[in-house]
């Protein structure tokens, strides 16, 4: 069966939960590409479900800033005061859990789980630029990250980098590489304030991206009730 491909779930149990609705009964295993807290009003909750369920994981950087292996320079105001309340709400044994989880990349069968970049697992895939000052470094045809928000990605064939944009089905053929993002579950940032996600099928080589509705109103008013930043609440509105 396929696998479901999840990312950047930021402690939206609301999304994650339609998500999983979504995909019911189509998936065989659980990947994820790291940020499973951070941000959002339900990083226990969220922390235990992937303990119980995910085959493998990568960590992100907001799984590193809230149990402060990473310091939280550079973040802005909204991104430090949710660590600083995820840390304090941590129990131990998601703060251990979260202590535990690898970096990438991840080789998983014949692909690889990635954050941010297969060199970096910090850095930012934004433009077909950023592909191609990495693409000599490439070793695995397929490889999926997070860390954007961004469905869609990238793919490099015959020296250039093109988009992926997130149509129904994308086929990987056998000569090119890929860069697939799955988008984000609990906090997409392309305009698009749905769940992203995505199935993939080894043996059709097909990865299909998903979007679903969820509670975005309970979402955010969890959110206000932790009293976290009002920003967190708005953005999820609006998808941004």
């Amino acid at each position: 069966m396929p696998d479901l491909i999840l990312s950047d779930i930021h402690a939206n149990l609301e999304a994650l939960g339609a998500v999983l609705a979504d995909a019911h009964g189509r998936f065989g295993r659980i990947l994820c590409l790291g940020d499973l807290v951070g941000y959002g009003a339900d990083p226990n909750a969220v922390v235990e479900w992937s303990r119980a369920n995910v085959a493998a994981i990568v960590r992100g950087n907001h799984d590193k800033i809230c149990i402060g292996v990473d310091p939280l320079d550079g973040y802005n105001p909204a991104a430090r005061a949710s660590a600083i309340w995820t840390r304090d709400a941590l129990a131990p044994e998601s703060f251990r859990y979260l202590e535990d989880l690898p970096s990438g990349p991840l080789r998983v069968d014949r692909f690889d789980l990635v954050h941010g970049s297969p060199l970096d697992e910090d850095e930012y895939l934004i433009t077909p630029g950023d592909v191609a000052q990495i693409r000599c470094y490439l070793d695995t045809q397929l490889s999926f990250f997070g860390h954007t928000h961004l469905q869609g990605g990238f793919l490099v064939a015959h020296g250039s980098v093109g988009r992926i944009v997130p149509g129904r089905v994308l086929e990987v053929e056998t000569d090119h590489f890929y860069l697939v993002n799955p988008g984000s579950v609990g906090q997409p940032r392309d305009g698009d304030p749905r769940a992203a996600y995505a199935l993939y099928s080894p043996e059709e080589r097909a990865v299909e991206f998903r979007r679903v509705q969820y509670d975005v109103a309970k979402a955010a008013a969890k959110i206000r009730a932790a009293g976290l930043p009002e920003s967190l609440a708005l953005r999820l509105q609006e998808g941004v």
